[in-house]
């Protein structure tokens, strides 16, 4: 690719919020946990992408429903984009109802070509700082791609087996959880509850499942068996899952932590590893 976004490399922006319990419960409630939490009480990993919520007007969005192109991520002509994966370092907990900042920076964008064309590669750094200093640094990997052909993403198959996994648990995503999730979190991508423009716009046969909340899954799956906190998670997209179909979200200990991963119709489609 010609574009140059050299430009855009070491942009940094900040944003703050307060962790108002009433988010993070709303997202326990919609995963089957109704035991509220309350202000003083830690947040659960990874909730705090509930927070720091990019609200734009309808001017400022594009057509895929996220924010236009172009403010402080680069304007990449390749028309669809994702969150391919991340690297989290917790360095203390985040407390509900605290105030909370973000600082991110742009770390790096990089052209690349792969079996499907032209990606465009940009990692974003967020350091989140509560009311006792820096909680969590965290390096989140955005790709850019081309169109997709029709036809090209197939759904999973049916009817395989469970797999095999120390840790192994089930989630039906259906669209009213996408739907929840999506207004949760304030992303308007519409892959996700619009199968028209997922369908007929980005080739996909269905509705996808979000990739942080497959990595919240497994985030919690990894606490709930470890029994202790959590120092590192790093996870990674490796093909799309869809709703209508049974989600495993399978671990099993590894090294002082542990390897964990979502599947569904006997393909994988996100890894992780914690410590």
């Amino acid at each position: 690719m010609s574009e140059d976004f050299s430009a855009w490399i070491g942009r940094s922006e900040e944003a703050s919020d307060v962790l108002e319990p009433a988010r993070s419960n709303a997202l326990r409630a919609a995963l089957g946990d109704i035991a509220p939490r309350a202000a003083g009480d830690v947040l659960p990993l990874l909730h705090h992408w509930l927070y720091f919520w990019n609200i734009q007007p309808p001017a400022g969005l594009g057509e895929d429903g996220h924010p236009a192109k172009g403010g402080f991520l680069p304007p990449v002509s390749l028309p669809r984009r994702m969150w391919a994966g991340g690297r989290l370092k917790f360095v203390q907990p985040l407390l509900l109802g605290e105030r909370v900042t973000r600082r991110s920076t742009i770390l790096k964008v990089e052209a690349k070509s792969g079996k499907t064309g032209d990606l465009v590669f940009v990692t974003v750094q967020h350091e989140v700082s509560g009311e006792a200093g820096l909680a969590i640094v965290e390096e989140q990997d955005l790709v850019y791609r081309g169109a997709a052909a029709a036809g090209s993403i197939a759904l999973p198959a049916s009817g395989t087996p469970a797999p095999q996994a120390a840790w192994r648990e089930e989630l039906w995503p259906d669209p009213v959880l996408l739907f929840r999730f999506s207004a949760l979190t304030m992303n308007g991508h519409r892959i996700h509850y619009d199968l028209p423009y997922a369908m007929d716009e980005e080739a996909y046969p269905g509705l996808v499942v979000h990739g942080p909340l497959q990595a919240t899954l497994l985030a919690d799956l990894a606490v709930r068996q470890l029994g202790r906190p959590l120092a590192t998670f790093d996870f990674r997209g490796l093909a799309p899952a869809f709703a209508g179909g049974t989600l495993h979200v399978c671990g099993e200990p590894a090294d002082g932590g542990a390897k964990l991963w979502t599947e569904q119709g006997g393909g994988k489609s996100m890894s992780a590893t914690v410590s």
